[in-house]
């Protein structure tokens, strides 16, 4: 017995876009806001209730689920993951009203292969690379490691 495969066409469906966005593809965007000057790398996925500020930049194979703010002037690096169902039944949850909320501030920076869960992370955080945010973050500072720890202040 053969089964159709069903099919859909990724790229860029219905993005609000400032002025100067470069979008380097192949990458599946839809339904987010890019401010001016954001940069995307290929092989990224941006859902729908994003929102990415301007003059930040989005490097190659990342994932921003829904309901994820990032500011102004960040850096999201290599392989970055969001995710905002929790599982909190201990399993996937299609619910959108369930999952959880990301805000990222202005000039923070996200190294590759973090996880970042819903969570707000301060404005001038840095966050080392694969590092899993699984608490909110309201002091500036370097933050490492599983779960992501304070290393040091930054003033």
């Amino acid at each position: 017995m053969s089964a159709k495969i069903r099919t859909r066409q990724s790229g860029i469906h219905q993005v609000q876009v400032g002025q100067n966005v470069m979008v380097i593809e192949p990458c599946n965007l839809y339904g987010c806001q890019l401010g001016d000057d954001v940069f995307v790398g290929p092989f990224v996925e941006i859902q729908k209730n994003v929102s990415v500020g301007a003059r930040s930049k989005v490097q190659s194979h990342s994932f921003i689920c829904e309901y994820v703010t990032i500011g102004e002037d960040c850096f999201i690096g290599h392989g970055v993951m969001f995710a905002n169902d929790l599982f909190k039944q201990g399993a996937p949850n299609a619910d959108p009203a369930s999952w959880g909320r990301t805000r990222i501030g202005n000039r923070v920076s996200i190294g590759s292969g973090a996880t970042v869960l819903a969570v707000e992370i301060c404005d001038g955080a840095v966050i080392g690379a694969g590092a899993v945010v699984s608490k909110n973050i309201s002091r500036k500072g370097i933050y490492a490691g599983n779960p992501a720890r304070l290393l040091r202040t930054l003033d």
